[in-house]
């Protein structure tokens, strides 16, 4: 499950790992409601629960009914864990990468000028100038060339309502309340060098579930692309697997 500025293209390397492996590994890479072609949740300020059903839902139409690990990043986190706690035994593993924690606790004013920030830079940039300005913020330093620019053209295709309801998704959002209720084995996992979700911050998330966080290296916010080695390790998509 994909990130606010993202798609399910951002799963790219996860998908070329699965491709090239000798052992049999599926991997769906969803386009979240409001995204891509997706049709949007119904309402305009939807809870992660809306999300959740929505993924069950689809992977009812798809036919998948046996346990699975359940993979988010960033947003997805919020999306995925919400999930997780609605359909516990169809749950094997749930793997964060990166979470976005949601604002649902914080202090009102915080709540509402995240909120506003975003909706703002929206609405004067739109998709394709939120992608060249804030593209190099999901990268460390040292990320190449073509992971910007793969960055860059991802986030440029964001749709701006689905943005929107998501935005009020992770204004609302509480991923330690959910995370508190899931009955499946949890890890966390981040870079070193991410900015937008720290790594002091999903080691503190961790600490407080007594859940395992792995290090994912000098690595920025976009883990599964720039950290596409120790991502595919995590989740079993190498021949070698480790953990």
């Amino acid at each position: 499950l994909h990130g606010i500025g993202s798609g399910s293209g951002s799963w790219l390397m996860q998908l070329e790992a699965v491709a090239r492996q000798s052992h049999r590994v599926g991997v769906l890479a969803w386009e979240a409601p409001g995204y891509g072609a997706s049709t949007p949740v119904r309402p305009l300020t939807p809870l992660a629960t809306d999300y959740a059903a929505r993924l069950w839902a689809w992977l009812d139409t798809l036919g998948v009914r046996q346990p699975i690990t359940l993979v988010g990043h960033s947003l997805g986190a919020l999306m995925a864990a919400s999930a997780a706690v609605a359909e516990p035994e169809r749950v094997a593993r749930l793997v964060l990468l990166a979470p976005a924690q949601g604002y649902g606790q914080a202090d009102a004013t915080l709540r509402q000028q995240k909120r506003h920030d975003r909706l703002h830079a929206l609405q004067t940039l739109g998709p394709q100038g939120m992608a060249s300005k804030r593209g190099a913020a999901m990268l460390s330093s040292h990320a190449s060339t073509q992971q910007l620019t793969f960055v860059q053209h991802i986030m440029a295709q964001v749709n701006p309502a689905g943005y929107t309801q998501a935005t009020h998704l992770l204004s609302q959002g509480h991923i330690a309340a959910d995370l508190k209720l899931c009955r499946a084995p949890v890890a966390i996992a981040s870079g070193r060098t991410d900015g937008i979700t720290p790594m002091a911050g999903c080691q503190s998330l961790a600490k407080t579930l007594g859940v395992s966080w792995h290090d994912l290296g000098d690595v920025g916010h976009a883990c599964p692309l720039e950290g596409a080695p120790q991502v595919n390790a995590l989740l079993g998509l190498t021949d070698r697997v480790t953990a």
